[in-house]
């Protein structure tokens, strides 16, 4: 069971007539770009904080045992570290597909230095999709994800993955490395 958002996806036509624009990943697309674009690098987007309250049917777990992955949830002031890439709009019909749990297309202002940003893409989950988990102790979801596995794999890996990336860019992340402590006690 997978809750296919690609209709909604198809009607955001916004960068339709842009040769290229930017894509900003906060999850799974910092650290597996299975997809062709122009130019990647480290980027950072305000008032949102990622969060594993997304439901996994597709990817990471299955419909009748789910996996949590990354969405982002608004918070005031928020900082949220990732990667950002340059994709022509071609590009969006496999993320779609490879987002289609749930994940819609939204606009926001991509940072890469403290002075500029520009218009970029995201895929978010919100509350209102199906899949959507939410809020739970930090105990609860790692138990969750240690037992989650789907067609792309362990949703531990996921999550492990995902530490080491933001490592790798130098990145912080606490609720991110929180989960992983209870994943993989021994780090």
């Amino acid at each position: 069971m997978t809750f296919d958002t690609r209709g909604h996806n198809g009607r955001m036509t916004h960068f339709d007539q842009h040769d290229s624009f930017w894509l900003f990943g906060y999850g799974s697309l910092i650290w597996k770009a299975d997809f062709a674009y122009l130019e990647r690098k480290p980027a950072w987007i305000f008032d949102w904080s990622r969060r594993f309250w997304q439901g996994s049917h597709d990817h990471r777990g299955t419909p009748s045992a789910p996996g949590r992955v990354v969405t982002l949830v608004s918070e005031r002031g928020a900082r949220c570290d990732g990667m950002a890439y340059r994709i022509t709009p071609a590009v969006l019909t496999q993320l779609d597909v490879r987002e289609k749990n749930g994940y819609l297309r939204e606009l926001v202002p991509i940072h890469f230095t403290a002075t500029s940003a520009v218009e970029g893409l995201i895929y978010l989950a919100t509350p209102d999709n199906a899949a959507f988990l939410g809020e739970a102790p930090l105990v609860q979801m790692a138990e969750q994800i240690a037992k989650a596995r789907g067609p792309s794999g362990h949703n531990s890996e996921y999550l492990l993955n995902l530490e080491r990336a933001l490592h790798e860019l130098g990145v912080s992340d606490q609720h991110v490395s929180a989960l992983a402590s209870l994943i993989n006690p021994a780090k």
